[in-house]
């Protein structure tokens, strides 16, 4: 198996062709920075709509679409106030003829770093809007990406793994078989441990396969299971340019250094790969008020090994620099390829903001080389195309 880092992403050597054969339709929910976007187009498929609400994310989306010259149609909208019908009349579809819908509703309602209110939280009723388009579009494949906190997010009843359950009993009354699986991103040649919840229904019988892992510790591959070692954090980030200072603008390329100096104090002497609250050899002032369970505050990432889940309340810092890792090293962290742009101001460390800054954008979304497997492991399924597996997409 050819080794590749995360910010290098090949199409897959089974990619159709419009002169080869009609592409596999698909249409995108909760659609984000476009993280699953990028993986599912890459895994073959043909985008006619993604649905996003956030204004910054759209604006990703469509310059990335203008840049690949494609032609999905962004909806700018809340999924909530769509009629599916009217949207499967637009895109020119009738019922059964959608290939795959796929969405990353969010998660905050379920995450295990939140209130985890589920239900009693209108966010977490997004999950079932799914079900509202599936039922209008009768489509052949649904794939859904989730924090792993659903497996045990409570619903009306107050029992542990009841959401979940009424998910999936929601899709086998559609007549379809689901499959679910919690997959370590890093696993896939990401360099990110960052676990997430999938869920995969097809019709009956359903021969979907999650991907086989293609990447492990040191000392995991062996003679009847050969894995790659971890994608560090170093390789991602390796050939990138000094970042510039933010000037008021964001730069095409998003390698932008936003750290105030007052970050910059506090992560100075923070060794590599260490959190700040354990440094108690620093000044009482550096320190400040973090407490012994801030380990992804003032968190300073490790060439040596993957990052930590990017999360949208924080920003890790750089390996060797006294400064936040940049949007552009993110998202060679997160697997997008270095031809992806993003749009929307590059803020601060923390804080709440109503809409999605570039930082965020890639926290939030889906690591397009793990999308890409997946969907190609949907083709496969759903039309038994030569040249694709497991691994097919990203190799």
């Amino acid at each position: 198996m050819q080794m590749t880092t995360a910010h290098e992403v090949p199409r897959t050597r089974a990619t159709r062709t419009a002169s080869a054969e009609k592409k596999l339709r698909a249409l995108s929910l909760f659609s984000g920075a476009g993280g699953m976007d990028n993986g599912v187009t890459a895994a073959g498929f043909e985008i006619l709509a993604s649905v996003e609400v956030d204004p910054h994310c759209c604006e990703t989306l469509r310059a990335n679409i203008a840049r690949e010259d494609r032609r999905t149609h962004v909806l700018e909208a809340d999924v909530r106030t769509l009629d599916p019908a009217v949207l499967m009349s637009d895109v020119g579809l009738v019922a059964g003829e959608l290939d795959l819908l796929f969405a990353g509703p969010p998660c905050q309602a379920f995450s295990q770093i939140g209130k985890q209110e589920a239900l009693r939280d209108e966010r977490g009723l997004l999950l079932f809007e799914v079900v509202r388009f599936a039922t209008r579009f009768e489509p052949r494949a649904i794939l859904i990406e989730q924090v792993k906190g659903l497996l045990t997010a409570k619903g009306r009843a107050g029992r542990r793994g009841e959401v979940l359950q009424a998910l999936l009993s929601e899709l086998e009354r559609l007549g379809y078989v689901p499959k679910w699986n919690v997959l370590n991103a890093a696993d896939y040649g990401v360099a990110q441990l960052r676990k997430r919840l999938f869920i995969v229904a097809t019709r009956p019988p359903n021969g979907f396969q999650f991907p086989t892992p293609t990447h492990g510790a040191e000392g995991m591959s062996s003679l009847l299971f050969p894995v790659e070692p971890y994608v560090t954090v170093g390789d991602a980030v390796r050939g990138l340019k000094r970042p510039v200072p933010k000037n008021g603008r964001s730069q095409e390329d998003s390698h932008v250094d936003v750290t105030p100096e007052g970050d910059r104090f506090r992560i100075h002497g923070v060794p590599e790969g260490c959190y700040l609250s354990a440094q108690v050899h620093l000044p009482e002032e550096q320190r400040r008020n973090l407490q012994k369970k801030d380990t992804t505050k003032f968190l300073r990432a490790s060439r040596s090994r993957p990052s930590n889940t990017l999360r949208c309340g924080e920003i890790f810092f750089h390996p060797t620099e006294d400064r936040y890792l940049t949007p552009r090293e993110c998202m060679r962290i997160h697997g997008y390829p270095d031809s992806y742009v993003l749009k929307g101001p590059v803020r601060g460390r923390s804080g709440r903001v109503r809409y999605l800054d570039q930082h965020r954008q890639v926290a939030n979304s889906v690591p397009p080389p793990l999308a890409g497997l997946l969907a190609a492991n949907v083709a496969k399924v759903l039309d038994g195309c030569r040249g694709y597996s497991s691994s097919s997409a990203f190799v």
